[in-house]
């Protein structure tokens, strides 16, 4: 049986120990670099960006999760982790581990209160989906080698390069598994000696 780590230094890490125990999968908080070598796949939740790296320092976990990043192991970053993923991040800038070639907004629409649900424009698998934005970042910018899942009035919401995700939203705050689904299908076909493009 594989084990899916959550990255448990700040943020929503229990939402989606929740969301990924109603599919089933066996999952294991990551705190610790050595956390990192027993876990098949990662997720980076949501949660305040500038406070996860500030404990991704101090725990001696930055160089260990940049490893981890480019083993290809499947990784989906929720919010704040995907703004960690990200290649460039604005407004302002700071450091992110550039996993992920995009550009990426903090806070782009608005502050806590502007927080919102709506529906998405997605691939014909996830139709239907609604994305949670809680004082969400916006996808200003998506490399060529980046494919678009799911879009909000035009802009990027759910994307892959890989066996890198990252939503903008916080799919782990509905009932609808779909998106967790797919994004454990690499992990599932990975550990078959199948690995998706």
């Amino acid at each position: 049986m594989v084990t899916t780590g959550i990255l448990a230094v700040q943020g929503d890490f229990a939402a989606h120990a929740r969301a990924l125990a109603r599919l089933g999968v066996r999952t294991a908080w990551v705190r610790r670099p050595g956390d990192l070598a027993v876990v098949d796949a990662l997720v980076l939740p949501g949660g305040e960006s500038t406070a996860m790296l500030h404990g991704l320092a101090r725990d001696g976990m930055e160089a260990p999760l940049a490893a981890f990043l480019r083993t290809g192991k499947p990784v989906l970053g929720t919010c704040a982790g995907a703004i960690l993923l990200a290649r460039e991040v604005t407004n302002p800038a700071q450091r992110s581990f550039g996993a992920l070639d995009v550009t990426i907004e903090r806070n782009s629409y608005g502050t806590q209160v502007d927080s919102f649900a709506a529906p998405l424009e997605t691939t014909p698998d996830l139709a239907g989906l609604h994305g949670v934005f809680i004082r969400a970042p916006r996808i200003t910018r998506v490399g060529d080698g980046v494919c678009v899942l799911a879009r909000h009035r035009g802009d990027p919401v759910l994307v892959r390069q890989g066996p890198i995700w990252a939503a903008t939203f916080h799919p782990e705050l509905t009932d609808d598994d779909r998106l967790l689904t797919r994004w454990l299908a690499d992990l599932v076909g990975r550990h078959h000696g199948v690995v998706a493009g």
